[in-house]
């Protein structure tokens, strides 16, 4: 009995992008469904090519900023007003434009780390995460990658996929179970 996780992938191979960008739009037009699609680098244009929403990344930065200035601020406010109240250099307990830098350096850590740790734990890459299983090891050095999955597909279709790979420039096609 086969295991239900396990996925057979075909896939092609590309030397160039812009090859992979023509297959991407063809597979498209002829309403394909992509698996997915690997690059050495971000390819400009492929996630419209694709049909890709945008990321909500960002939506998560302005929340983690919002928490960090909201901490710093209020972690301050609460020291020089309550915890520590001393006044030095002749400011008063509460001075609001010698919180400003820290807030501000605060908001952009909480930003920065807290969309690295979302953005990991996303795309599968945290920590504890298993081991992710790449298709072909050129696809992180030089070549492009146009996957589909092939598992329950039958002969006809896997060699229609083969043909439609290699009539679009894949320099080379393979079948691979993961």
């Amino acid at each position: 009995m086969a295991n239900d996780k396990t996925k057979e992938v075909l896939y092609g191979l590309y030397d160039d992008e812009t090859e992979l960008l023509t297959a991407v739009h063809k597979a498209r037009e002829e309403h394909m469904d992509i698996m997915d699609v690997f690059t050495p680098f971000p390819v400009h244009g492929l996630d419209e090519a694709m049909g890709l929403a945008e990321s909500r990344l960002h939506i998560a930065g302005f929340v983690y900023g919002a928490i960090g200035t909201l901490t710093a601020f209020l972690f301050m406010t609460w020291v020089f007003t309550r915890d520590w109240p001393i006044i030095f250099g002749g400011k008063p307990y509460w001075s609001v434009p010698a919180f400003i830098p820290i807030t501000f350096e605060f908001t952009v850590l909480l930003a920065s780390v807290g969309m690295v740790v979302t953005f990991y734990v996303i795309c599968g890459l945290a920590p504890l995460a298993k081991n992710p299983v790449t298709l072909d090891d050129r696809i992180t050095d030089d070549k492009f990658c146009l996957a589909f999955n092939a598992k329950g597909a039958s002969e006809s279709q896997i060699e229609q996929l083969k043909s439609f790979l290699s009539g679009t420039g894949a320099s080379e096609v393979n079948l691979k179970t993961i």
